[in-house]
C-alpha cells in the first residue's frame, strides 16, 4: 500500500493521456516529447561508446568529460562559472535532479513554495521529503502569463526553505521576465531560502525573448541550484541525462540524496551528450528556429478551430481555452478527445491545488512534432468546429 504522503501522486495525467492516445491511435500532443532524433554525431558517439567498452559504472557525479562540457555550456549561456568536480552533478534526467535537490536539502518541518500551475513532479518531490507545500500562482496578464507577486509574498514565511522556480515554464510556455524573477530573488534573500530552478527549456525561447536564470541575479548564485537536461536540449528525452549546478554545499545535499536513488547514470550516453554540448551548438540553434515555426503552425491551427490561446514564448507548449467550443469541463474533455477526434491534450487541473479555479478551464497542447504530424492533428481537430 502506498504511503499516505504519496497516495495523491500514484499516477500522472501524462500516463493516463498517453494510454488513451495509444488505445485510440491518437496523435499525442499531450506529452512533451519530440518525434525526431537529436544530432546524428551525438548518436554515433553513443554507439562508439557502447562498442568501446563504456558499459560499467561511471563516476557517481558523472564522467569528467560531461561535467566539464556542462560547465562550459552554462558559462557560455549565462556567464555562471562552476567547478566541474564539486559544483556539478549528472542525474537521471531533470526529474531526478529536482527530487534529489528537494529530498537532500529540505527538512520535514520546512516549507517549500511551489508556483501553480506546476510540473507535476514538484509536488511529489515535496511529499517525498515530508515537507509542507505552500502555493503561489501565475496569472494571465493580457496576452502573457506573469507571476502573481502578492500570492508569492503570502506563500513565504520564516519556515520557507526553498522555492521551486520554472522558466521557461511547463505547462504554460511562459518565459518569466527579469522583474518577476527579481521578486522571487528578493524573498529568497529576505527569508534565507534557496531557489531550485528548473531551466530545461532555457534554449527554447521565441520572438526574440531571452531566458534569464535566477542564478544570475544579485545574491542568488550562492543560493540557487540550476537544473537542465539533454532531453529537451538535444531531442533525446529517452536517454534521461540531466544535471544540476550550483554552490558546492547545495550540490552536496543533492548528491547525498541521489546516490541512493539511482547511484549513477548511463555510461555510454554521457560521452555522447558531452560531444553534442561541445560540437552541436549550431544544431541547437536550428532547433530553436524550427520549434518557433512549429509553435506558429499549431497556434494557427488552434485559433482556426476556435480555441482562445495564450501564445507561448518558450518551451514546447501552448495554453488553450476550449471554452469557445462549448467545453465546460476541460479535464473530462481531454479524456474524451483521443477517442472523439484522434488527438490527445492534457488539462491544467492536475497541475494545481490551491488555485485550481484559475486554471481548470485550460488545456495544454505540445507542438514539438513534425510539421506533417501537426497538419494531420489540425485536420482532425477541425471536426470540433463543425
Amino acid at each position: 500500500m502506498t504511503v499516505r504522503r504519496l497516495a495523491p501522486h500514484a499516477t500522472t495525467i501524462f500516463t493516463e493521456v498517453s494510454r488513451l492516445a495509444t488505445q485510440f491511435d491518437a496523435i499525442n500532443l499531450g506529452q512533451g516529447f519530440p518525434d525526431t532524433d537529436g544530432p546524428e554525431s551525438m548518436i554515433e558517439a553513443a554507439v562508439r561508446a557502447l562498442r568501446d567498452g563504456h558499459n560499467q559504472y561511471p563516476p557517481g557525479s558523472g564522467i569528467p568529460e560531461l561535467r566539464h562540457a556542462i560547465v562550459a555550456d552554462e558559462t557560455a549561456r549565462t556567464g555562471l562559472v562552476h567547478d566541474p568536480d564539486t559544483e556539478t552533478l549528472v542525474t537521471v534526467g531533470a526529474t531526478e535532479a529536482i527530487a534529489a535537490a528537494v529530498v537532500g536539502l529540505v527538512e520535514y518541518d520546512d516549507e517549500v513554495v511551489v508556483i501553480e500551475p506546476y510540473y507535476d513532479s514538484y509536488v511529489a518531490a515535496v511529499a517525498m521529503a515530508g515537507a509542507t507545500r505552500r502555493a503561489a500562482r501565475l496569472i494571465r496578464s493580457g496576452g502573457h502569463i506573469r507571476l502573481d507577486v502578492d500570492s508569492l509574498r503570502d506563500a513565504f514565511s520564516p519556515r520557507t526553505r526553498a522555492v521551486l522556480v520554472n522558466t521557461p515554464h511547463n505547462p504554460t510556455g511562459a518565459v518569466l521576465p527579469r522583474e518577476d524573477l527579481e521578486e522571487i530573488a528578493a524573498l529568497c534573500r529576505e527569508f534565507d531560502a534557496i531557489a531550485i530552478s528548473d531551466e530545461v527549456y532555457s534554449h527554447l525561447t521565441y520572438d526574440g525573448v531571452e531566458h534569464v536564470s535566477i542564478a544570475t541575479l544579485p545574491g542568488m548564485a550562492e543560493r540557487t541550484l540550476r537544473i537542465s537536461s539533454a532531453g529537451k536540449l538535444l531531442n533525446c528525452t529517452g536517454w534521461k541525462i540531466g544535471w544540476l549546478t550550483g554552490p558546492a554545499h547545495l550540490v552536496e545535499g543533492a548528491r547525498t540524496a541521489r546516490q541512493y536513488m539511482s547511484f549513477t547514470v548511463a555510461s555510454p550516453l554521457q560521452p555522447a551528450v558531452a560531444h553534442a554540448l561541445r560540437h552541436e551548438q549550431e544544431w541547437i540553434a536550428t532547433l530553436r528556429k524550427d520549434m518557433q515555426d512549429r509553435r506558429d503552425e499549431l497556434a494557427g491551427i488552434l485559433t482556426g478551430v476556435g480555441f482562445d490561446l495564450v501564445v507561448a514564448q518558450g518551451t514546447y507548449f501552448l495554453t488553450a481555452d476550449p471554452g469557445p467550443l462549448g467545453v465546460t469541463d476541460a479535464a473530462a474533455w481531454c479524456l474524451e478527445l483521443p477517442e472523439k477526434v484522434g488527438v490527445a491534450a492534457v488539462p491544467f487541473a492536475p497541475f494545481t491545488d490551491a488555485f485550481t479555479d484559475d486554471w481548470s478551464h485550460l488545456v495544454r497542447f505540445a507542438f514539438c512534432k513534425r510539421p506533417e504530424v501537426l497538419a494531420e492533428a489540425g485536420r482532425r481537430l477541425r471536426a470540433l468546429a463543425r
